[in-house]
């Protein structure tokens, strides 16, 4: 009986050991099927909820509300960021309600646009997350860098989520599976420990030859580790992973996203732009007449601290510097190379770029870093997506509604040349 179980289990331990990647590969496949499946559900789901939701925001909320600008009430665009769902559920139903209970923000909105009163709908939830939900997916279709940003933010978050469960679920099979196999081997040690020990005491009549063959068989560690599979496997997966870092490390020579030097002086736009809301053209002024933005002189600084916060050791070094007529230091943060040209006039001036599309959320850094790859391959993108800023400009106006007689398409900065060598290259 026991010679039997052992032999079985042998077997099955072999079945194991040899067909482990196939195995394996089947529940990766099984995982992915299912992650696919449960994605196109979801998708499928959200384009009904949207579809929902565009047709009850136009049957009730277009004469007052856009996506994007200003009707008699505010824009709605990224409406959810800047309250709870709950919050605007409640202000949607009820909007007096809400402003008399003090609630600070809807009583800024009330006096904001006029104290006009917002009509009371009495929709349900599932119509108001239908609703809401066609306003995010609005949102996410507005050609602006910060907004694209949070695009590929809310996406990664979505996917991440797919990403994780996938993961924890085909990490949880393969944790299962190496958990059997390791049971599966220790039971047959024992029983084949158990059998020879029971063999040696009935002094080596209770096996016959083929019995003592399938004990003496099995899984053997060293010789698994050493076999042309398993060394054949780990040499492929070695010279992958060293192929894709060297590559990856030739694609970031040269660029400095992310890069964040730390300054002379502990300047927080967070407080300047972002607190006090100062204009970034107040400090540098030659971001509209000039090629650069140019860092600002200590005498800018002066302005104000000259008599703000001179006690603080930080303005201590501007003061320094002041009564020492020297420049101070600063690190510079963005920095093409020498063989492109870049006009800040051209792009704010002309173009009417803000400066959050290429530097990000400055108003929200304590230490400037760079935000942008801004590379050649990113400036190309964006000189195909950016429509033509002709607003004010006879030129650009008579360009555009020529192209518009004979195109569809809006008048993007590729049409005008954008994409020529010359227009950045020397």
């Amino acid at each position: 009986m026991l010679t039997r179980l052992t032999k079985n289990l042998t077997y099955i331990s072999r079945i194991f050991s040899q067909n482990f990647g196939i195995i394996l590969l089947s529940l990766l496949l099984s995982n992915m099927y299912q992650l696919s499946a449960q994605n196109e559900q979801d998708e499928a789901f959200d384009q009904n909820i949207v579809s929902s939701g565009e047709s009850l925001f136009k049957g009730n909320c277009t004469v007052c509300h856009a996506i994007n600008e200003v009707v008699i009430g505010p824009a709605l665009r990224d409406v959810h960021e800047r309250q709870s769902e709950e919050w605007i559920y409640a202000f949607i139903k009820n909007s007096q309600k809400v402003i008399k209970s003090g609630d600070e923000y809807a009583v800024d909105l009330y006096n904001q646009y006029n104290q006009t009163l917002m009509t009371s709908f009495d929709f349900s939830d599932e119509e108001l997350n239908s609703i809401l939900t066609y306003i995010k997916s609005e949102s996410a279709k507005e050609v602006q860098v910060a907004v694209v940003d949070n695009i590929v933010e809310g996406g990664e978050v979505s996917s991440s989520i797919s990403s994780d469960n996938f993961y924890l679920s085909l990490g949880l099979n393969i944790f299962l599976l190496l958990l059997l196999i390791f049971i599966l081997f220790r039971f047959t040690n024992l029983s084949k420990k158990y059998v020879i020990l029971k063999d040696n005491q009935n002094k080596g009549k209770l096996l016959d030859d083929d019995d003592k063959e399938i004990v003496d068989s099995g899984f053997k560690i060293n010789e698994f580790i050493k076999s042309n599979k398993v060394v054949g496997i780990a040499s492929f997966v070695f010279i992958a992973v060293f192929v894709k870092s060297c590559i990856d490390g030739l694609y970031t020579i040269g660029i400095q996203q992310n890069y964040q030097p730390t300054q002379p002086i502990a300047f927080s736009h967070k407080i300047h732009a972002g607190q006090y809301e100062i204009d970034c053209n107040y400090c540098h002024t030659g971001v509209n007449i000039s090629k650069s933005a140019n860092i600002p002189a200590v005498n800018i600084c002066m302005n104000c601290h000259g008599v703000i916060n001179t006690d603080k050791p930080e303005i201590q070094k501007i003061l320094t510097a002041y009564e020492e007529n020297r420049p101070i230091e600063w690190v510079r943060v963005h920095n093409l190379p020498d063989l492109a040209y870049f006009n800040h006039s051209q792009h704010v001036a002309v173009g009417g770029i803000e400066c959050n599309t290429c530097h990000g959320p400055i108003e929200e850094m304590d230490v400037v870093y760079q935000y942008s790859e801004l590379t050649m391959g990113w400036c190309i993108n964006c000189h195909r997506e950016s429509e033509i800023n002709s607003k004010g400009n006879d030129y650009y106006d008579k360009l555009v509604e020529l192209h518009k007689s004979s195109s569809k398409e809006p008048l993007k900065v590729e049409d005008i040349g954008g994409l020529e060598c010359s227009k950045c290259h020397y």
